[in-house]
């Protein structure tokens, strides 16, 4: 499998509702709509991108881009947000005005379960095969996709997770006055905001300062504060049942110096699965990848997967 080329590859981008929530799509690939089982053209394989937290499809836009160069254009790959951590465009609102409540707590960690459920449904023919890549709390989300269609790790136990509980199990709304006066800063001046809380990397992807502006947004920091102190109250053991159902599979990559997931994580899970595909990372990439080394991971993403995309 060749890397590709470096050219930047168009993106088609959407807005939807998906589940009554808004939802935004990135799209690498010619192929829009891949519902209809009629269709003679349709891909063998959908990649598809489970955001961790925020669940913001632009940050994995360089991502996606390189993973399809990567696949040699072959595959459509993309990328879906998570319900409500979006800000819509001017015209579309939060949430879809109907008198149709199509889940009870959409913005939940179970509802974003249901969420990418409900949106494989109604965007992909079943006669599609798919290859689902998650990141963090997408890890989990997965998981419960394949168990349903329990949790995977500690996150509340890990060393972050016992710093950032309390904030947002009980102190959250505090940040919500401070959040909604910002947001009426100019843009030009939102985005030096975030170049300078970023300023300690060496390089930085450009479509992270963008993505980035969404979380001056009241309405989606609140959506992503509320997914987080749920995380962190309902992530508490590993789904040890799903993963040994499934160990086939799946790849895990573990990140060595993470405190979200930290290393005692995946020695603990090699023990536990000595057969599958675990792997701890070689090159110090940190937990949030898309920042500074979406290229890196996407490379590797490929190499791992080139045997079995061979025998397709």
């Amino acid at each position: 499998m060749r890397s590709g080329s470096e050219e930047p590859v168009p993106l088609h981008e959407e807005f939807i509702y998906c589940c009554g929530a808004a939802t935004h799509v990135l799209k690498c690939g010619p192929w829009k709509d891949l519902s209809k089982d009629e269709s003679k053209n349709l891909p063998r394989l959908l990649f598809m991108i489970i955001p961790g937290n925020p669940g913001l499809a632009g940050y994995y836009r360089t991502f996606i881009q390189a993973l399809y160069c990567g696949l040699n254009q072959q595959y459509p790959v993309w990328v879906v947000s998570h319900a409500g951590h979006c800000k819509p465009p001017s015209g579309m609102e939060m949430i879809e005005d109907t008198d149709i409540k199509e889940l009870e707590d959409v913005f939940g960690l179970n509802g974003q379960v249901e969420h990418k459920l409900n949106f494989l449904k109604k965007n992909v023919s079943k006669d599609i095969k798919l290859v689902l890549i998650a990141h963090s709390i997408g890890c989990y989300i997965t998981l419960e996709m394949m168990k349903r269609a329990s949790e995977l790790q500690r996150m509340a136990q890990s060393p972050q997770g016992k710093l950032m509980t309390p904030l947002l199990c009980r102190l959250r709304y505090a940040l919500y006055m401070p959040v909604f006066l910002l947001s009426f800063l100019p843009e030009g001046l939102k985005a030096s905001l975030v170049r300078f809380a970023l300023r300690g990397m060496k390089t930085c992807d450009e479509s992270s300062i963008t993505t980035s502006i969404n979380l001056f947004s009241v309405d989606c920091i609140a959506n992503i504060l509320y997914m987080a102190s749920q995380e962190m109250m309902k992530v508490v053991e590993r789904d040890s049942t799903t993963i040994k159902q499934n160990l086939k599979k799946l790849i895990f990559y573990y990140g060595t110096g993470d405190s979200w997931c930290p290393q005692h994580y995946y020695d603990e899970i090699k023990m536990d699965f000595p057969d599958g595909d675990i792997r701890l990372c070689e090159k110090g990439l940190r937990h949030a990848f898309v920042l500074d080394a979406s290229r890196e991971m996407a490379a590797m993403i490929t190499d791992w997967l080139q045997d079995d995309l061979t025998k397709l």
